[in-house]
């Protein structure tokens, strides 16, 4: 057996309480391994532990599994009757028996020497308290997010100084072209048609740039979008039509002129601020005021700005009143924190718990672009953004050289490296205010709509950048951040695009098997770029998704009642083709 691909521990994602009363225990083999049983079962059945009696638990197949590039993740779900588990496996390759435990591997024999000390797995308790627990509705959710200033001029009153003329086309970060919070509140009834039932808003936040991402003051909204009054009504009136909203925290780091900073600038260590900051070197600050100098400043976007200590116990009590506060007067439903991996574990800890307990369902997004484990073990973070899953959806679609099986792996990975109950709420996205546009990656509406087909299809919440649903073009930040071309919609020349996102999202919305956890790559069609895909509901209903990403005509299977599709007529499925129906 290969011994080094066998891998499993009684934490994180490999072992751990779905709820109260299921336990999911996940384990890594290589391909060699044919079979798995798992022999659980109380603890205390033979009596105490270490005590002379003899334990033996309840065998059962593992029978669930998904296939990696050089391992299978097998997974079940137990129910311990009193929350309490011990276990070992058996693994059966083609010619040989070996029996698993916390300390390695034994044979049948030793394992059945008298007197032999047994080191089996051990969950000893599942607290109610440790339980992983996200938001529920947040799978129910499909999110478009917004770059107010690109998106919509509500109120042109406010539209005075350096604003500049709407218009269509290529951007920098230097202009301002006036979009508000009171635009955004007028185009709820275009998102409620859409069928739009959350929304994502880059920071509101006072501050100087157009992105908004070097807060100024954290408790005022930037009054080139508006004020409370506005924001309030905006998120009462989402509320009113089934639309939450989450708006954007920007802890990593802050504005110049945020007034602790400008105090620290001005006193230097003898400020009452000075530890609020991440400062190395007192030398000599105002130098560095304009510079771009590391050693105080975070390099988070074009601008450097002052990094914050969020180790501090005062700025942990002071953000923790600013969510608060967005909480009780906005009546927010969601957070999404920005350099979600560079603030403090200490610092996401204690947020969390003063916050679900202002709201227990609020939703905490971490702005994480790699495998966030460590942020997402129920105690920091609800979710993160699901960057690894757009990468790899990417990718493939770039690269003609990958087979649909490493479209299989690249799903798989993104979905195994966290607990159930994280990727049920996953933020899935495939472009942001961050990337490219999704349209410029290929100029091809095909390759364009079988990446959507994907998103809405996958487990998780997902989201479309504004503009998406005409499938917008434009190249990396800051041009990925375009006005929104209001007169060209209103003229009906993205009516059929417009027509084919309402499509996905009304599939994903009334179907339950979009929304399900559940899916199984089933390799029924020989061509070796056919992606295909079924997704199963808590009732065993199924979906089918075929992506043809090859040069050649797929004939499909007869039956099934089509739900989408694209290039697809008379059970062939054309060169990038997209199919999605149901099945039985």
């Amino acid at each position: 057996m290969e011994f080094t691909a066998v891998y499993h521990k009684t934490s994180e994602q490999m072992s751990y309480a779905l709820d109260e009363d299921r336990l999911v225990v996940n384990l890594k083999t290589g391909y060699d391994v044919k079979q798995v049983f798992i022999i659980h079962g109380d603890p205390f059945d033979a009596g105490i532990l270490g005590g002379s009696e003899k334990w033996s638990g309840t065998r059962e197949e593992i029978v669930f599994k998904k296939r990696l590039p050089y391992q299978i993740w097998w997974t079940t779900t137990l129910m311990p009757p009193y929350k309490r588990c011990k276990y070992y496996f058996e693994l059966h390759t083609d010619r040989e028996v070996w029996y698993y435990f916390e300390d390695g591997f034994l044979t049948k024999e030793q394992m059945d020497m008298p007197g032999r000390l047994l080191q089996y797995f051990i969950v000893p308790w599942m607290n109610p308290a440790d339980v992983n627990r996200t938001p529920a509705w947040v799978n129910d959710t499909v999110w478009y997010q917004i770059f107010p200033d690109r998106f919509c001029s509500g109120d042109p009153q406010r539209e005075k100084g350096d604003v500049r003329p709407w218009q269509t086309g290529p951007v920098t970060n230097q202009e301002r072209y006036g979009g508000d919070l009171e635009g955004i509140r007028q185009k709820l009834p275009y998102l409620a048609e859409l069928g739009i039932t959350g929304i994502y808003l880059n920071p509101i936040m006072e501050a100087e740039t157009n992105h908004k991402y070097d807060t100024t003051d954290y408790t005022k909204i930037d009054p080139a979008f508006g004020d409370d009054a506005v924001m309030e009504r905006l998120v009462a009136e989402a509320h009113e039509k089934g639309i939450r909203v989450m708006v954007d925290a920007v802890f990593n780091h802050c504005g110049r002129k945020f007034a602790p900073w400008l105090d620290v600038q001005e006193k230097g260590q003898a400020s009452a601020y000075a530890d609020w900051f991440m400062v190395q070197d007192w030398s000599d600050l105002s130098k560095h005021e304009n510079t771009r100098d590391g050693r105080f400043y975070s390099f988070a976007f074009a601008d450097w700005m002052p990094k914050l200590n969020t180790n501090n116990e005062e700025v942990i009590r002071y953000f923790c009143d600013v969510c608060e506060g967005w909480i009780r007067k906005y009546d927010i439903d969601g957070i999404r924190f920005d350099v979600g991996n560079e603030v403090s574990h200490r610092f996401l800890k204690k947020i969390r718990e003063h916050l679900k307990a202002v709201k227990p369902d609020i939703y905490l997004l971490g702005e994480i672009w790699h495998d966030a484990s460590q942020w997402l073990m129920g105690d920091e973070y609800d979710s993160v953004m699901n960057y690894p899953l757009m990468s790899g959806i990417h990718d493939y679609f770039l690269d003609s050289s990958m087979d649909k099986q490493e479209f299989e792996y690249m799903v798989n990975r993104c979905y195994t490296m966290y607990m159930q109950q994280n990727n049920n709420v996953l933020f899935n996205l495939l472009d942001s205010h961050d990337t490219e546009r999704l349209m410029n990656r290929f100029h091809d509406l095909d390759i364009f709509y079988q990446q959507l087909a994907v998103l809405f299809t996958l487990p998780g919440s997902p989201c479309i950048y504004y503009g998406t649903e005409i499938a917008m073009e434009g190249g990396f930040d800051p041009d990925c951040r375009r006005c929104m071309p209001w007169d060209e919609i209103g003229a009906g020349k993205y009516t059929e695009r417009m027509s084919q996102m309402k499509e996905l999202i009304r599939l994903r919305r009334t179907e339950a098997a979009c929304r399900s956890l559940h899916f199984h790559f089933p390799d029924q069609y020989g061509n070796r770029r056919c992606v295909e895909y079924i997704k199963l509901d808590d009732e065993n209903r199924k979906i089918e998704v075929l992506l043809n990403c090859s040069d050649e005509e797929v004939h499909t299977a007869p039956g099934g009642e089509v739900l989408f599709a694209r290039n697809f007529s008379d059970g062939v499925l054309k060169p990038k083709g997209t199919l999605i129906r149901r099945v039985c």
